[in-house]
């Protein structure tokens, strides 16, 4: 059964877009991750520093698989762009 995993960020003020490039990056990294159905953006119309992203993938083994996909470093450096801790979780219909 396909599960969906949606993640929550909020950049810092200042650093909207900075975040956003860096997502953009990651996503087309994990698009080409075994078991990816598919990996979408969005952006907030209310507060452009509140991000989510909303992946689909074949399992929840297959999307924590994909996160060592990101060079560690590139996520260390990300974390300046973060105003609080990145957070997700997994659904299903």
């Amino acid at each position: 059964m396909a599960i969906t995993r949606i993640n929550n960020f909020e950049a810092k003020v200042g650093s909207e877009q900075k975040l956003y490039e860096f997502l953009q990056s990651v996503i087309s990294v994990v698009k080409n991750c075994p078991g990816c159905i598919g990996c979408q953006l969005l952006r907030s119309t209310e507060n452009s520093a509140n991000l989510v992203i909303v992946e689909q993938w074949d399992s929840i083994e297959a999307h924590r698989n994909a996160a060592s996909a990101i060079p560690p470093e590139q996520l260390k450096a990300a974390y300046d762009f973060f105003a609080t801790p990145p957070s997700g979780s997994y659904y299903t219909e």
